[in-house]
């Protein structure tokens, strides 16, 4: 019965704690979502910048895993270099660290208090910040309160002889002692796909007095080599690069173990001598004061420690990933790849990615127009089909992003992350439609083609026209690359004359028709095709204001 309690008690903590860790990273993300993103956009090629942003980026969203996962999708869209990301997963790993010096507070005095606190302008206030401010207390109230409960729960265990004769080996003074500790933390760390919640059941165990200060230092550097798994896991399936960056932490992390470890009793007499307090000292009423902040000491020092001993080797570490991760020929992403699974799903790094998908869409465009041009100037058979081609990759590029981008808007994310969202949307459905026009326009050049009817002067005249609109489109795309956003009242100005001409050549057009120059069908033909253009004229519009609104805030 009492081992039923514990299992019960302990796995209730470690719930609140969950929720509680979710609650905080969850609002400190959608509070600093825009600061996320320029941070990361501030990003140079120098490495010790990088470490600085990925210790800034991990101590707003309160997880090395996420802040990885986050970088591995960035690399993955080319939007980072694999050195400026292993920078960045230098510094994630400093900056998870603040999770283990929040909860070595005396959280039995703040847990309550601070969850009481939070709930009031999370459920009443109208300010968005005040919400998110009582969402952050409320959080790291349930981290203090869950983190109570395991606590209490692990005490029993102090008197229990058969747990302590199990856990005997893992407390000895030497280094199999700390090899067992260190395998355990990785393995459970692991299993629970959270090296945050390893820290909080270690401090607990800890606080419990039911294992020792040497134990738990040796589990916490365990368990900076399993958190490395959900980096190498999201790395699945995405590009060779994104995969070097995972593969350049795992191996960071297992090599900054290796060489603490053959130093780790000096390194355990280092933290004591610089934390005050005895680090097992107990009082009186059987607590542990000491030891969660020596804890949370070890934990910094470790990775600081890891950082500067690797960091001047950081290019190295790049070339040795990149060896054993070798390009493969011929490598394009044919599809949108989804980094993470959908509860890792951060949307400062999955805008950045659904953004670098929308330009690929947009090139394809780009070639698809190249290669009508040239089809209305020489039709071929061969053309024709690559033209379809290009038109069933936009269809395919359209649902993902749209897929994508609605599991994404189901996140906590700011109002201009939402903007950016919608207007993405709204981008490839009109990018998709373009694509539909330049296929039926080849479609009708075909049939004009077959009729033995073709008029070089109309096709000039059409391709004069074309060439206008898909200038006007160019620069409406160019506000979602950031070079220049047009005003609403100058697309519209801009469409309306692009209309008038179309409506003028479609006159002149009729004209020919009536004096029997050419077939019916070619003259049905050439109308299809100067009202595909003027369609195309329509989305372009209608892409532009989608770009306005995505700087509209």
């Amino acid at each position: 019965m009492e081992t039923f309690k514990i299992i019960y008690s302990v796995l209730g903590g470690l719930g609140i704690f969950f929720f509680g860790m979710k609650m905080m990273s969850d609002s400190l993300q959608q509070a600093a979502s825009d600061v996320i993103t320029r941070v990361i956009n501030s990003l140079t090629t120098n490495r010790f910048l990088a470490v600085v942003v990925g210790m800034i980026v991990t101590m707003i969203v309160q997880s090395s895993s996420v802040t990885t996962v986050m970088t591995v999708g960035f690399v993955n869209a080319g939007l980072m270099q694999l050195t400026q990301a292993i920078g960045v997963i230098f510094g994630s790993n400093i900056g998870t660290t603040i999770t283990g010096w929040i909860i070595s507070i005396k959280v039995g005095k703040y847990g309550l208090l601070l969850i009481g606190l939070g709930i009031f302008p999370t459920l009443f206030s109208k300010n968005p910040k005040m919400q998110h401010i009582g969402k952050v207390l409320f959080g790291v109230g349930m981290i203090f309160f869950g983190l109570e409960i395991m606590s209490n729960s692990f005490k029993p265990l102090r008197t229990n002889q058969e747990f302590l004769d199990m856990i005997a080996y893992f407390s000895g003074q030497n280094y199999a002692s700390y090899f067992a500790s260190i395998v355990t933390g990785c393995l459970l760390t692991v299993i629970i796909q959270s090296s945050s919640a390893m820290l909080g059941i270690t401090i607990a165990l800890a606080t419990a007095g039911v294992i020792e200060f040497n134990t738990a230092a040796a589990l916490v550097m365990g368990e900076n080599i399993g958190t490395t798994i959900t980096a190498l896991l999201a790395s699945v399936g995405t590009t060779t690069n994104a995969k070097r960056a995972a593969r350049a932490h795992a191996f960071f992390n297992v090599f900054g173990v290796l060489a603490v470890f053959s130093f780790l009793p000096w390194y355990l007499e280092f933290i004591e001598w610089m934390v005050p307090g005895v680090a097992d000292e107990v009082t009186p009423a059987g607590e542990y004061p000491n030891i969660a902040a020596h804890i949370a000491a070890s934990h910094t020092f470790f990775n600081i420690t890891a950082t500067i001993l690797f960091l001047p080797f950081l290019g190295h570490l790049a070339k040795f990933v990149t060896k054993i991760t070798p390009d493969k020929e011929g490598e394009e992403s044919k599809h949108l790849i989804i980094v993470g699974d959908s509860n890792e799903i951060v949307p400062a790094t999955a805008i950045a990615q659904a953004e670098s998908e929308v330009r690929k869409m947009y090139d394809v465009c780009g070639r698809m127009y190249k290669a009508t041009l040239a089809y209305i100037k020489e039709p071929k058979s061969k053309k024709l089909a690559k033209i379809s081609e290009y038109e069933n990759i936009t269809d395919r590029m359209q649902k993902e992003v749209t897929v994508f981008m609605c599991k994404v808007m189901e996140k906590p994310m700011s109002e201009g992350q939402s903007l950016r969202s919608q207007a993405m949307i709204k981008i490839v459905d009109e990018l998709e439609s373009i694509a539909d026009y330049l296929e039926r326009m080849v479609r009708d050049k075909n049939r004009v083609a077959r009729s033995k009817e073709n008029d070089p002067s109309l096709d000039e005249e059409y391709t004069k026209y074309f060439k206008h609109v898909w200038d006007f489109l160019d620069d409406c795309f160019e506000g979602f690359t950031g070079e220049r956003v047009y005003d609403i009242s100058d697309i519209n100005t801009r469409s309306e004359k692009l209309r008038i001409w179309a409506d003028d050549i479609r006159n002149r057009h009729l004209e020919k028709v009536n004096t029997g120059q050419y077939s019916a069908l070619s003259a049905l033909s050439y109308s299809d095709m100067v009202a595909n253009i003027r369609k195309i004229r329509a989305h372009a519009a209608n892409l532009g204001e989608a770009v306005v609104m995505m700087h509209t805030k």
